[in-house]
């Protein structure tokens, strides 16, 4: 799905949450991407920090809040209490009633909220939470001047495209989350009105995203990617082992309790949902490149 880009509209929030592990060049590029480089850039952003960070991060922090082109509203919480924490602080104190996500190692394309933002903001037929498709990328460095594009170094590794229609969205979301998180933008109300963000460690975006479905949200997604996804060493560690298969069991008992999967559909997804996350990490790797994303073209 795709949209005439939009230079004008509703004023929206950035909400950018940052941990002790983020590296501080990424974040300065993650940060320049989402806002000075923009078409349409935020009305403000809300910096969100995950609890005590190292000196070199806290000092990017406070270089980013006093040099930023668009208002910074910090949230320091004092212990890092987890993702899910951390957005809810951040989407507490966002002025706006549209919100669009950012990670703070990722770079945002300088046309991504022109083309995202319409869809939310139009008189007619407006979505509640608009994403898009990604590239996944890995290696170069973090300089200032990098820009959005791919830098030296910089490999493309794959392009993650989600459905695009809603009723496409609503079909996937039963088996796997409809969208790719660091993409989304979404209204505050819609959020809200699912229950907000739930602690279930690496997977608090994806339950989300069902109870906002669920809760009569219009979704959307754009075929275009405007997400470059840093891709890092640990990768497809992060996305298996027994603390995501425990809060991947968690999160099947939610849905189907919810009554947003039936027990088939329960018994499918621990079958192979779990199992995936159970298989050595060569194999996930494998398994993760056939079914969610597709080669770039060559150039």
């Amino acid at each position: 799905m795709s949209r005439p880009l939009g230079g004008g509209g509703e004023p929206f929030s950035l909400l950018l949450p940052v941990y002790r592990r983020d590296s501080p060049a990424f974040l300065r590029r993650a940060f320049a991407s989402a806002t000075a480089d923009q078409t349409r850039p935020p009305a403000e952003v809300v910096l969100v920090r995950d609890g005590p960070v190292p000196p070199a991060l806290a000092a990017v922090l406070e270089e980013l809040t006093a040099t930023s082109t668009a208002p910074v509203v910090r949230v320091d919480l004092p212990d890092n209490l987890g993702l899910a924490v951390a957005l809810e602080a951040g989407l507490a104190r966002c002025a706006h009633e549209l919100v669009a996500r950012m990670d703070a190692d990722d770079v945002s394309l300088p046309h991504r909220f022109a083309v995202q933002l319409p869809l939310l903001d139009g008189e007619v037929d407006t979505c509640d939470v608009v994403g898009s498709a990604l590239e996944e990328f890995s290696g170069g460095a973090a300089d200032d001047d990098e820009g959005a594009g791919a830098s030296a170094g910089e490999t493309t590794l794959a392009v993650r495209t989600p459905p695009a229609g809603h009723d496409a969205i609503a079909v996937r979301a039963r088996f796997h989350s409809p969208f790719n998180h660091p993409t989304v933008v979404y209204r505050r109300s819609a959020v809200a009105r699912a229950g907000g963000y739930r602690d279930l460690p690496l997977l608090e975006d994806y339950w989300l995203f069902t109870r906002m479905i669920a809760t009569g949200a219009k979704a959307a997604n754009v075929a275009e990617p405007l997400v470059r996804y840093r891709v890092g060493a640990g990768a497809y560690a992060r996305r298996g082992g027994l603390r995501l298969l425990r809060s991947e069991l968690a999160l099947q008992r939610h849905l189907v309790a919810e009554g947003f999967t039936t027990p088939a559909q329960c018994a499918r997804n621990v079958l192979v949902r779990g199992g995936y996350r159970a298989v050595p990490q060569g194999l996930r790797r494998l398994a993760y490149r056939a079914v969610f994303t597709r080669r770039p073209p060559s150039s």
